[in-house]
């Protein structure tokens, strides 16, 4: 058994002129993998696949999956149960039907014995169905009804489609192995809901490197739920590749839930699917142009809100670039005192995984003739910010924009290397969100850690 910990939406005003009221409501998730797993096959009756990396349903030959597994340590009422499982990463392994999910009566079934001769009877409920599959990607059945508490479950996958599906077993490894996710309490939810900072400031609040396999973007998305306002995201919002697939099975379940208020930010893990197609399905005319990424917006009667593309190879980033003309001109266009650009690679960063990107500098050359005032970034999954910089990296209190590397959305950590100079908070431990407050002429940054963590900071600073 896996434990992913406990999720607390506890979100708590730090005198940033935000007045959130939030209940303290909790989740507890623990995470299961199976006791035994193997497939039987018609065209082979007497052979026993328990130690094979591959499980199969299919409906010619006939193969049938059978899973156990045993849930215990868990205390309180469930409140969710999930089976999930992983598609083999090899040719073929698409299919149009994921297969009908089966309980079982019988828990004493062998792996290493069964065979289509002496296989165990399918005789439980219909749980429920997966329809069309990709490979190498995660899905999900909801088995609630029949996962009730500490115990063995036996559970069969079946298929009436001769267009048969692979699951990976527990032989293939445990970062693709089935799961049983088991949910007891509540979840996290705010109490009353949050009610808008005083005077009815704007509220920008993301982060970027989210949605995987992990619990990161489960106890981020959490903290989103008690957060009121327009969310962000700053690039390489699922793992590995941005298929569609992958969004609907990471990130829909979490930060998914906020999509309807989300302006995204694409990462080159979203451009790792050809054209981010993805990406842009997935998010639609909220993500602009797909042959562009980049955008504007406006928050509040004093903010202007920019995302550009830093994928410089897929949309060009250079001075004389159609991005570069068209940031120049929004730029020009702007009416609005206070000016937020975000995008993917950062500029400068400390981080030991990814150097500073100079394909983006002018980026920040055009902002900072523009006196823009805070520029937000991903990538490295950490969380770095900046005192205020000119282009150079030079300390300038006078027109210097703010950078922050925000990459703590849920994707594992990752290091710091070389300390850049001006680098003035830094984090790589703690998955969180960062929360800006809008005022009409300053802004508030606040990085809200995730349930169980404790590492703060914050801050306010005037617009030019």
């Amino acid at each position: 058994m896996v434990r992913r910990g406990s999720v607390l939406a506890v979100v708590a005003a730090l005198g940033l002129g935000v007045c959130l009221s939030v209940g303290v409501a909790s989740a507890a998730t623990s995470t299961f993998g199976p006791v035994a797993d193997t497939y039987v096959d018609n065209s082979a009756t007497g052979t026993n696949y328990g130690t094979s990396g591959q499980l199969g349903a299919d409906n010619s030959p006939v193969k049938r999956i059978f899973l156990r597994f045993t849930v215990s340590g868990v205390s309180g009422t469930i409140s969710s149960v999930k089976l999930r499982l992983h598609t083999d990463d090899v040719a073929g392994s698409e299919s149009s039907s994921g297969g009908t999910f089966r309980g079982m009566s019988s828990t004493t079934w062998s792996e290493t014995s069964t065979t289509w001769n002496n296989q165990p009877a399918v005789d439980g409920p219909t749980l429920g169905s997966i329809g069309s599959v990709a490979r190498n990607a995660w899905y999900e059945v909801d088995v609630t009804s029949y996962v009730t508490g500490n115990g063995t479950y036996s559970i069969a996958v079946t298929s009436a489609s001769t267009d048969g599906v692979d699951y990976d077993s527990r032989e293939s490894g445990a970062s693709t192995a089935p799961q049983l996710v088991v949910t007891t309490g509540t979840t996290p939810s705010p109490s009353p809901s949050p009610s808008p900072s005083p005077g009815g400031d704007p509220v920008l609040v993301g982060a970027g490197d989210i949605a995987t396999s992990g619990s990161g973007d489960t106890a981020t998305a959490a903290l989103l739920d008690g957060i009121p306002g327009t969310v962000f995201t700053l690039g390489d919002n699922v793992y590995d590749n941005g298929t569609a697939a992958e969004f609907n099975s990471y990130y829909h379940p979490t930060w998914g839930r906020h999509k309807a208020r989300t302006r995204p930010v694409a990462g080159n893990h979203d451009y790792n699917t050809s054209g981010a197609t993805g990406y842009y399905g997935y998010f639609g005319s909220a993500a602009g142009d797909p042959t562009k990424g980049y955008y504007s917006y406006d928050l509040g009667s004093n903010w202007h809100v920019i995302v550009l593309n830093s994928n410089c190879s897929a949309v060009p980033c250079g001075t004389t670039s159609a991005q570069v003309t068209w940031l120049r001109a929004d730029l020009a266009a702007n009416t609005r005192p206070c000016t937020v650009a975000m995008w993917h690679h950062p500029r400068y960063t400390s981080g030991a995984n990814h150097a500073p990107n100079s394909s983006v500098a002018p980026f920040v050359q055009a902002l900072y003739d523009a006196n823009a005032d805070l520029i937000l970034t991903g990538h490295n999954h950490q969380y770095e910010r900046f005192a205020p910089i000119n282009p150079a990296n030079q300390l300038d209190t006078a027109r210097g924009i703010r950078h922050i590397v925000a990459g703590m959305g849920g994707a594992g950590h990752y290091g710091f290397g070389t300390i850049l100079p001006n680098s003035e908070a830094r984090n790589s431990d703690t998955h969180g969100v960062l929360k800006l407050t809008l005022h009409p002429n300053s802004y508030s940054w606040q990085f809200v850690p995730e349930a169980g963590r404790t590492y703060a900071d914050s801050g306010t600073t005037a617009c030019h």
